[in-house]
């Protein structure tokens, strides 16, 4: 059975995947599996930017939304007969036998299926599947120029889907879309000293999990700046201390969101 790999870490937001896909099946049309997609309104591969932070300490998260090719697929039962799974996994909208079904649009939970209002269809991303057919990639993961997204049997990748993640792992649709090492929460600050008026670089700076206790650490850069990331939600208290300075505490800090706590000016003990 085959998968999709999304590596987080390596995506530089570059669009090529989202603009592939585009490539691949505007004004193409590919039997049995796809009639053409229309030049706006389809995003068959999107790419959603988050932003995390405030300046001047920001993160822009990306992530690719498509179809999941679930091993459960929601369109599938909301349509029997018009939706399959191949077996190497993917999951095909018949564009012929479809053809009026404008309800599978709301039955997937991720949003991924899209109407084409002139051909009178529902339409998805198919996973390339004429392109799997000859033993090729699908068109976002060949033009991936990081290697971000990766595809192939879900053997290859056993080790990494242990700890990957998947989308609304709650609807139940056992999505094979797995996603590595994406960014959460981050809480970021600077050190300084204000008497020489210069950043503090070596500074110790602990973060404790006021819920289940758990104690992260770091140590400030030749910035001054400090960062604690993929954290969960919750409230957190922050201790800096530095050799010849006095240890600075800030409790209750709660994150919802990724945080810059600001600059944190030691007094010299």
């Amino acid at each position: 059975m085959k998968v999709f790999v999304f590596n987080s870490e390596k995506c530089n937001g570059c669009y090529n995947c989202q603009i592939a896909c585009k490539d691949e099946h505007v004004d193409n049309d590919w039997p049995p599996y796809a009639k053409p997609q229309p030049d706006t309104g389809h995003f068959w591969l999107k790419l959603n930017e988050k932003e995390h932070g405030q300046a001047p300490k920001v993160r822009i998260e990306y992530t690719p939304i498509s179809c999941m090719h679930c091993d459960k697929p929601a369109c599938k039962s909301a349509a029997e007969g018009m939706v399959y799974k191949r077996e190497d996994g993917l999951v095909i909208i018949d564009p012929d036998k479809a053809k009026g079904a404008k309800a599978l649009v709301d039955s997937c939970p991720y949003g991924a299926i899209y109407w084409n209002a002139a051909l009178d269809i529902p339409q998805k991303c198919t996973g390339c599947a004429h392109l799997v057919d000859e033993g090729k990639l699908p068109h976002c993961v060949d033009l991936c120029a990081t290697g971000a997204w990766r595809f192939g049997e879900e053997e290859e990748f056993a080790d990494e889907i242990g700890c990957a993640e998947i989308m609304l792992p709650e609807a139940g649709q056992e999505p094979r879309v797995y996603y590595l090492n994406m960014p959460k929460l981050f809480i970021g600050g600077e050190v300084w000293d204000p008497k020489e008026n210069e950043i503090i670089e070596g500074a110790s700076i602990t973060l404790k999990n006021e819920g289940d206790g758990a104690v992260l650490e770091t140590t400030s850069d030749g910035f001054g700046d400090f960062w604690f990331r993929r954290l969960e939600p919750g409230r957190y208290t922050l201790s800096i201390k530095a050799e010849g300075f006095m240890e600075q505490t800030k409790a209750g800090i709660n994150l919802s969101e990724s945080l810059n706590v600001g600059d944190f000016p030691l007094q010299r003990s």
